[in-house]
């Protein structure tokens, strides 16, 4: 499968399977969640198109990127490929850096203790200008090998000039519509992995345990079950998280299932009624946008939205766009690659702690392309 990805494909793994689509039939920008869920819809039930994939942006006033392929390929799930090697950097730079970093940080959580916010997610990143091209599939194929029990995903995004491609490995699906089931996985809480194995299983013992993380955590699932239960004749929502790993990272995790009241609420409707999720903004969203916009000196872009597929009958499976780097190929010039890493702040949010967690978020990147740099 990923050695047929060419550039302007889009791939999506999960632990059960893999989608790749290539070509562009049409593609609908339509940035209202309703007439954007009707019109792909209507498109693929009138022709012969079996799905839909696409991205949407963090900005929820901004246009998505859903296409009709000219063809896809399903497969099981993809197999542990050998690691190997990326292009060389010539340059690094961090937006913004650690320290401005931990003091936007330290700016939030005054916010928050002043009662104008419950959660906000802020977020850096670090551009990447590479000494060569970089090989997409040498890069999936490696993000696959060291994140098998999560997503590994590419879509190409729009660009004027050259080409930019959205690629990462996300651990949290946003939700997933199969018939009338919806699963939703919201996952916040995080604290880095350790080499030693004990010290490992401690720290994620002492995740479990932390009441900030937790707080965090609830936030985040009370915002998704309140966005699913509209749409839910029933909704199980467990009392209590669970640990999930990745290689860089524990994080608490909840999995919230619902039986659909309308089966004509497709995946796509739901995902844009879930995104963008406290996991990835805060609460409420208006003023955590607003401190985002603030403390955040770049424009996410599709960093931190949703990527996924929508079939003509509704089902489809939408993931959020994190862990990842937009890949930026000029006419002229070298490539760049800009990773982001973000982190929820809370009340007891420690600036120095929130600066180490993201730096351990993008090892998710940083590993797949063979670098050790200190983010």
């Amino acid at each position: 499968m990923i050695e047929d990805y060419r550039p302007g494909s889009f791939l999506l793994t999960s632990p059960r399977r893999a989608l790749l689509a290539t070509g562009e039939r049409q593609v609908v920008t339509e940035p209202d969640p309703d007439e954007l869920a009707k019109r792909v819809t209507k498109l693929l039930v009138d022709s012969d198109t079996p799905v839909a994939v696409g991205a949407l942006p963090f900005d929820t006033d901004a246009a998505p990127h859903v296409v009709l392929p000219e063809s896809i390929r399903w497969s099981g799930p993809l197999p542990v490929f050998p690691r190997r090697p990326l292009g060389a950097v010539e340059s690094v730079e961090a937006m913004p850096s650690r320290a401005g970093y931990a003091r936007a940080v330290a700016a939030a959580v005054e916010s928050l203790r002043a009662g104008e916010l419950r959660k906000v997610v802020l977020a850096r990143s670090l551009r990447l200008t590479m000494a060569a091209p970089v090989d997409v599939r040498t890069l999936l194929a490696n993000l696959v090998s060291d994140n098998a029990t999560g997503f590994t995903y590419a879509v190409d995004l729009p660009c004027a000039a050259g080409r930019r491609t959205l690629v990462g490995a996300t651990p949290e699906m946003l939700v997933s519509r199969t018939g009338t089931t919806v699963v939703a996985n919201p996952l916040a809480g995080s604290i880095p992995r350790e080499q030693d194995p004990a010290a490992d299983r401690a720290a994620g013992e002492s995740l479990l345990a932390s009441a900030k993380d937790r707080d965090e955590h609830r936030v985040v699932v009370e915002a998704v079950a309140e966005g699913l239960r509209p749409f839910c004749r029933t909704l199980d929502v467990p009392a209590e998280p669970s640990l999930i790993r990745t290689t860089a990272v524990w994080h608490l995790s909840t999995r919230i299932e619902g039986e659909l009241r309308d089966p004509g609420i497709t995946s796509l409707r739901l995902a844009s009624a879930l995104h963008p999720t406290p996991a990835v903004c805060g609460t409420p969203a208006a003023a955590a946008r607003s401190t985002i916009t603030a403390l955040e000196p770049f424009d996410r872009g599709f960093y931190a939205g949703a990527i996924g597929w929508c079939d003509a009958d509704g089902d489809g499976e939408w993931v959020v766009g994190i862990r990842c780097g937009e890949l930026t190929e000029p006419v002229t010039g070298p490539p760049t690659m800009t990773l982001y890493s973000g982190a929820g702040i809370m009340p007891a949010s420690v600036p120095e702690l929130e600066v180490t967690e993201t730096s351990a978020k993008f090892r998710t990147l940083l590993r797949a392309m063979g670098l050790h740099l200190d983010g």
